[in-house]
């Protein structure tokens, strides 16, 4: 499958065409970006990390029968995914209060949600992502009002496997978002990428943070900690 023409460039991913209408290509860059895009890097080999943990995750979540766009991977830096109709919306699941639910509402940092925490978002650069609960999402209607109640269920389910094969590795998943969207069979899938990107993961031993918060804070070196995760879902 090769690319084709391309559909749309965000901060950390390319979109392509290619010779099938209902398959797309995401190309993983080696941009780094927090803050709205305000704080950007470009740091060698973070695309082909990316992807590479990004395919690793999709296939345990196929496994586990969490349907997702992702077909197969193509090359290092490369996936091919099921074209897919998104929704403006994020779904993140909170196992600890870090970030912004802190400045929010005032948890106390580190707080644990017992069950987990599930918040909407909308998509929306201009507006900073702002939370939205159901009623709002169906008003400016961000997804259809069936989809809403399978996305919660579906985000927890995700939680609950990698939850799991975080710990056996020694990781603490302790928060990450997700986007849905509808693919051409008509189903709701689990869209876009999962990837130390969009997840929060400290090491349960040291508390080292293995996600993109080094690069935000500046807590180290970013390749060092998406490296570290990778070696940990690889190791069998």
């Amino acid at each position: 499958m090769e690319r084709k023409r391309k559909l749309y460039e965000g901060k950390a991913k390319v979109v392509y065409e290619t010779e099938d209408p209902k398959k797309l290509i995401l190309l993983f860059k080696d941009t780094a970006s927090a803050f709205d895009g305000v704080k950007k890097a470009e740091i060698e080999e973070k695309g082909v990390l990316n992807n590479t943990i990004s395919c690793l995750i999709f296939e345990i979540l196929e496994r586990e029968g969490v349907r997702t766009h992702y077909i197969g991977r193509v090359s290092d830096r490369e996936m091919l995914v099921w074209r897919a109709e998104r929704f403006p919306v994020e779904v993140v699941v909170r196992n600890v209060a870090t970030g912004s639910i802190v400045r929010r509402l005032g948890i106390r940092e580190g707080t644990e949600f017992d069950p987990p925490l599930v918040e909407f978002f909308m998509k929306s650069d201009e507006l900073h992502d702002p939370p939205v609960c159901e009623a709002h999402i169906v008003l400016l209607k961000l997804a259809p009002p069936e989809a809403i109640p399978l996305m919660r269920k579906t985000a927890l389910r995700v939680n609950e496997i990698l939850s799991r094969i975080f710990t056996e590795k020694g990781i603490r998943l302790v928060d990450f978002k997700l986007e849905f969207g509808k693919l051409p069979d008509g189903s709701v899938a689990v869209v876009d990428e999962i990837t130390p990107d969009s997840m929060r993961l400290w090491d349960m031993r040291t508390g080292e943070k293995l996600d993109k918060d080094r690069f935000r804070f500046d807590l180290g070196d970013l390749l060092e900690g998406y490296r570290e995760v990778l070696r940990r879902l690889s190791d069998s």
